[in-house]
């Protein structure tokens, strides 16, 4: 990544956008920046504790000649009052059919662009767009533990927790392709031969896109699930996200009859062994190995998801 990649990138949303074409701008007669004022206007909550426009990346003489044209041009209103803080500032009726007239433009340009593009391809865009807004975003973009859903997953997400589990464990802990051959058969086993009332797959959800993952299959042993491939991607950390899904687990565990949850980790994994002690997990038995191109310690965890039920 270069200062020419962004400088070209930017020229490229200049020119996706037409903002050097008025005629063909979805804001015409507008400036961006009047027509990003509208749009926080007609957006803002009706209360006087919030500003709207506090925000903005304009400095204070630009927005207060940008309003005094607005209300010149009738599209604003500012409360008289002798308060010194600033007065609030609310859009007229010609005011809101602009925001309108502009949202409308906007969204009609957004429909345009994506029917040019192939379906095929739009996935790929809208991922693209969230990595953007993900990484270049400030602390108001900020996701919180509410942001994230649980939901069962869909198409695509099955092979997206082979890819995930392989690409983030060789970045963050060396492991080789023997891993993801062993993620590939989990995932392939599940996939082929599962019984949806005994097993099931968590997809953690943000923004639309995964960001985690777990799976509750049965073991070999009577009455007894394992918990598998507990995943969660670095940008959903933090979020309390493995326990969500460490307790989306064993309440479905405990809730179709099963009597012990156990599963199969190694020690360099530390965050998930917290989140298995925090929920009722003992550490059973540990043991040397060498897998997935590395030296590891394996454990063993079990949980007695009849214990505190009497």
């Amino acid at each position: 990544m270069t200062v020419q990649d962004i400088r070209s990138f930017s020229r490229l949303c200049t020119d996706v956008v037409g903002a050097l074409d008025p005629g063909r701008h979805p804001d015409a007669p507008y400036t961006p920046a009047e027509s990003r004022v509208l749009y926080e206007l007609a957006r803002a909550p009706a209360s006087d504790a919030v500003d709207p426009l506090a925000e903005l990346p304009l400095d204070g003489g630009r927005l207060a000649r940008i309003l005094d044209t607005f209300e010149q041009d009738g599209l604003v209103e500012r409360a008289a009052s002798e308060d010194p803080a600033p007065r609030r500032i609310t859009l007229t009726a010609r005011g809101l059919e602009a925001a309108a007239l502009l949202d409308e433009r906007a969204h009609e340009r957004a429909v345009a662009l994506l029917a040019a593009l192939p379906p095929a391809d739009r996935p790929r865009l809208a991922e693209a767009m969230r990595t953007v807004r993900t990484l270049l975003g400030d602390a108001r973009t900020a996701p919180r533990p509410e942001d994230v859903l649980l939901r069962e997953p869909g198409p695509g997400d099955l092979g997206w927790i082979v890819q995930r589990n392989a690409a983030l464990y060789a970045a963050e802990y060396g492991w080789n392709t023997d891993y993801e051959g062993l993620v590939a058969r989990i995932v392939a086993d599940f996939a082929e031969d599962h019984d949806p009332h005994l097993e099931r797959v968590w997809i953690a959800e943000l923004d639309g896109r995964p960001v985690g993952c777990v799976m509750c299959v049965r073991d070999d042993a009577p009455g007894t699930a394992r918990l598998r491939l507990l995943l969660v991607e670095p940008e959903a950390r933090g979020l309390g996200v493995g326990d969500r899904l460490v307790g989306a687990v064993t309440g479905f565990a405990r809730g179709v009859g099963y009597h012990d949850l156990v599963l199969w980790t190694n020690d360099v994994l530390a965050a998930a062994g917290r989140i298995y002690r925090r929920h009722g997990f003992t550490l059973v038995g540990e043991k040397p190995h060498r897998s997935f191109g590395v030296d590891l310690t394996g454990q063993d965890w079990r949980l007695d998801l009849r214990a505190g039920l009497d």
